[in-house]
């Protein structure tokens, strides 16, 4: 047991020795002797547990041993915390009491704030370390399953909620740390990922049952999908179910409050009691009341419109299924089953590489659309026009949705022509770079300035953003 460090030391010295500590872990997972027990006498003088020093222990398994500390791992890295930290802020009641105490002389202030600021640099040095000091070598699914929950901490940390950024679904519209880290983290797992004996964890049910699925395991199933089978292929096909389910509910969330048509006034409102209009009937015939009788007499009764108009509106949505777009693939192969789900909305789907396939028979099945993709292989686009164009029957109710990063096989000026075409015929265009959950997507810059001129600028980043063009679309 190390000797604890006397009152006399500085917080900040104290803060310092465990951010050194983090960053040498970071880029250089040996340990160094001096601040590891430096780290060590910190923690256990701010009453931490020594466990928080341990690369190997997961974040769960220190709330579950200490379940006080989630609520100071909850919100940890955001700003407010920060404030608070400064002002006074996460020392409980007795640390704090002890504090000034022992530093009365200096008026306790101070202390406080400096001991509140040392607590948070070990919590937060650990969340760090979890997370982003992954090592080397094979990785197996217990490793992959502890890592997931430990970033999920750190989601937590920074106010989101697990998953959130490494799903891409994170706050879009924040200008500073969030939207960079999310890459970031889908980075770190798409590493882990490949560093995996995938097709042995498949093909073993109980360790297939630790893996929780994401964007990065779902691309390395795709990709796989033909060299597995049986018990492997069984397993995988219930992961992509599994990510596919949940990633429809928190869009089908996002799109529920989309309006589909119009009322229609030339149409009669069709004279039934549950069309009455019970409000607009009594104020219409107030000047029919007897205040004698005490009764209102009804000359005439109103009902609601209810006939919306009836020209379906129609979404083509052309797709990528190139190996830089596989994030976009998943996401807008679910987005668009949510569409088709919705009345009056006639979706049709499209996926192509070098050649087009028409995927509209299984729209309403994001799952089966997907084990039917072949991801890899370069861009054809006037292929998939030449797919898309029959599907135009009234440019006016159409939407045209491309997903590509537009980096072509020396085709782009037909393509372009074809797209400008369509767009000058009435169909909304709407061009898409990326809807990625991880990793970082780049537009071909030569299509980025003529979609721009031609006033439907590229949309990228987050599926909020595709969402919403959509809605006002239908609306």
């Amino acid at each position: 047991m190390n000797e604890p460090l006397p009152h006399a030391v500085p917080d900040d010295n104290r803060r310092q020795v465990l951010y050194w500590r983090l960053l040498a872990r970071l880029f250089d997972p040996e340990e160094q002797a001096g601040l590891e027990s430096a780290s060590l006498a910190v923690v256990e003088d701010i009453g931490l547990p020594p466990a928080l020093l341990d690369p190997q222990t997961a974040v769960d398994s220190i709330v579950q041993r200490h379940p006080e500390l989630e609520a100071e791992f909850d919100g940890l890295m955001t700003p407010e915390a920060e404030a608070a930290d400064r002002d006074g802020g996460t020392a409980t009641e007795a640390e704090a009491e002890a504090e000034a105490d022992a530093d009365a002389g200096s008026g306790g202030r101070g202390a406080r704030d400096g001991a509140a600021e040392v607590r948070r640099a070990a919590l937060v040095s650990k969340v760090l370390l979890n997370v982003f000091s992954t090592g080397s070598g094979a990785v197996s699914a217990g490793q992959l399953s502890r890592w997931q929950g430990d970033a999920g901490w750190l989601e937590r940390a920074l106010g989101c909620r697990p998953g959130e950024l490494r799903s891409g679904r994170g706050p879009a519209s924040d200008g500073g740390l969030l939207p960079a880290l999310g890459p970031e983290l889908g980075a770190v797992e798409a590493d882990l990922v490949r560093r995996m004996h995938l097709r042995e964890v498949l093909a073993d049910p109980a360790l297939a049952a630790r893996l929780t699925p994401s964007m990065s395991l779902i691309e390395q199933l795709l990709r796989d999908k033909n060299n597995l089978s049986g018990v492997a292929l069984a397993n995988a096909k219930a992961l992509i179910r599994r990510f596919v389910d949940e990633v429809a509910e928190v869009l089908r969330t996002q799109v529920e409050k989309a309006t589909v048509g119009e009322l229609d006034r030339s149409v009669p409102p069709k004279r039934v009691f549950r069309n009455l209009d019970l409000d607009r009937t009594i104020w219409k015939n107030l000047t029919n009341y007897s205040p004698e009788e005490e009764r209102l007499f009804v000359d005439r009764l109103y009902y609601r419109h209810t006939v919306r108009r009836t020209t379906p509106q129609r979404l083509v949505v052309v797709v990528d299924q190139s190996g830089s777009m596989v994030d976009s693939m998943v996401n807008c192969t679910i987005l668009a089953s949510i569409f088709a789900g919705l009345p009056k909305v006639d979706v049709h789907l499209i996926a192509y590489d070098t050649r087009a396939i028409d995927l509209t028979p299984w729209v309403h099945e994001p799952f089966e659309v997907l084990l039917r993709t072949k991801l890899g292989g370069g861009n054809d686009g006037p292929v998939a026009m030449a797919m898309a164009r029959p599907k135009i029957a009234e440019p006016k109710n159409t939407a045209l949705v491309w997903i590509s990063d537009f980096y072509e096989f020396d085709r782009s000026q037909p393509l372009f022509e074809g797209i400008e075409e369509v767009h000058r015929s009435g169909v909304r265009f709407i061009p898409v770079g990326s809807v990625t959950s991880s990793g970082r997507q780049e537009v071909n810059p030569w299509f980025r300035e003529r979609f721009k001129a031609l006033g439907t600028p590229v949309i990228s980043g987050h599926i909020g953003k595709l969402v919403h063009e959509l809605k006002t679309f239908l609306t």
